[in-house]
């Protein structure tokens, strides 16, 4: 099965017809195609809770930065986690390979 591509998620949200705008924006913020999924997601959740009542474009525009914001803390946050696990996996690694090294000598 394919992965969903950025677009495929603004589609199933409900906001493809903001899609330019959402890259527009992303693209001048500096942020990336995982970053927007994670903010499309975040946006789809605030408008079931809170829908705009008056411009959805300006509404969109402002809670997609937010929410971009928002998605690369969490990023950043789950990579910070996950670096520990792996730095203890390969200094183990490492461990294997000297005594490997030491049995050849």
């Amino acid at each position: 099965m394919n992965r969903p591509e950025l677009e495929d998620y603004f589609i199933k949200t409900g906001f493809y017809d903001l899609l330019p705008i959402a890259l527009q924006l992303a693209e001048n913020l500096g942020y990336d195609q995982v970053e927007m999924i994670e903010a499309i997601c975040k946006v789809h959740d605030k408008f079931n809770q809170y829908p705009p009542t008056k411009n959805r474009t300006a509404w969109f525009r402002r809670v997609f930065e937010e929410k971009l914001n928002e998605a690369k803390a969490d990023i950043l946050t789950f990579k910070a986690k996950e670096a520990p696990r792996e730095k203890t996996e390969h200094k183990n690694n490492d461990n294997r390979i000297n005594v490997d090294c030491s049995i050849i000598q």
